[in-house]
């Protein structure tokens, strides 16, 4: 399974969890409160960075308390907290309107200590160039390191009609200074919202070869291969994404061969 289509529940909705397909590390869900709603949680045997989707929240885990706000994800930049392994936490919603976030997890053999980052923490960069051209938010990325134990959290925003993770890429296989061996998962919402991408994920072996239209709300597992997304036309689509892997903690994604060529167009 590589899809998992839009549920709309509210409270905590698990999405990927022990029995999403061959997934071993990484763990997802959305939560949805109405205006005074509250959910607690304990983060068990997982650390997790809580996303804000849009909404005005405050959050407390540790002792600590973090609060943010976001109109939506196209208009502002992520609010996000790391909520320590074997911590108890609080999320309410302290505005007017409907909290949405996102929480991502792996499992943490360390409790490390709670922080927040607050929106101008998050390091926005252009990649790609011409109809592959994207915006990438790091949110818990390097600036988490020694701070966390391997989950990694950003979004990538595409124009529409674009593409990214473009020249297609993979990291499932551990070569030190070439690839990462991480799995990763995306979680996609559009605008308009009853718009649409197309994702695709293969191997080069054959092994996998299937391409999906995702909606808003959907939500994408890969645990390995080549994985490319494009935006519909007239339609800007952005994904949520969490990587984590058993060796290291770093980026290193391999293009494919066959397209690397782009980079030097």
């Amino acid at each position: 399974m590589f899809v998992v289509r839009n549920q709309k529940v509210n409270g905590y909705n698990e999405i990927v969890g022990k029995d999403n397909g061959e997934l071993r590390l990484l763990s997802f869900g959305t939560l949805t409160l109405a205006q005074g709603e509250s959910y607690e949680g304990n983060t068990e045997a997982e650390e997790k960075v809580f996303i804000l989707l849009g909404g005005k929240v405050k959050v407390e885990v540790a002792g600590k308390t973090f609060t943010g706000s976001r109109k939506n994800v196209f208009a502002e930049k992520a609010t996000a907290v790391y909520l320590p392994m074997g911590s108890a936490f609080t999320v309410t919603n302290t505005g007017a309107e409907e909290l949405r976030a996102a929480l991502c997890g792996t499992p943490s053999p360390t409790q490390y200590e709670a922080f927040a980052v607050e929106p101008d923490e998050v390091w926005d960069r252009v990649v790609g160039k011409n109809n592959w051209q994207r915006s990438v938010h790091d949110i818990v990325v390097k600036n988490a390191e020694g701070k966390v134990h391997r989950i990694i959290v950003g979004e990538t925003f595409n124009d529409p009609g674009n593409w990214s993770s473009f020249p297609p890429h993979k990291h499932d296989s551990y070569q030190p200074g070439v690839e990462a061996e991480m799995e990763e998962v995306y979680y996609y919402q559009l605008d308009p919202v009853d718009g649409f991408g197309l994702q695709s994920i293969y191997t080069k072996d054959g092994s996998i070869d299937e391409t999906f239209r995702v909606k808003n709300g959907d939500t994408f597992l890969i645990p390995r291969g080549y994985h490319p997304v494009c935006a519909a036309g007239g339609h800007k689509l952005y994904y949520l994404w969490m990587m984590a892997g058993e060796i290291d903690r770093v980026m290193i994604p391999n293009d494919d061969p066959d397209y690397a060529w782009v980079k030097e167009s």
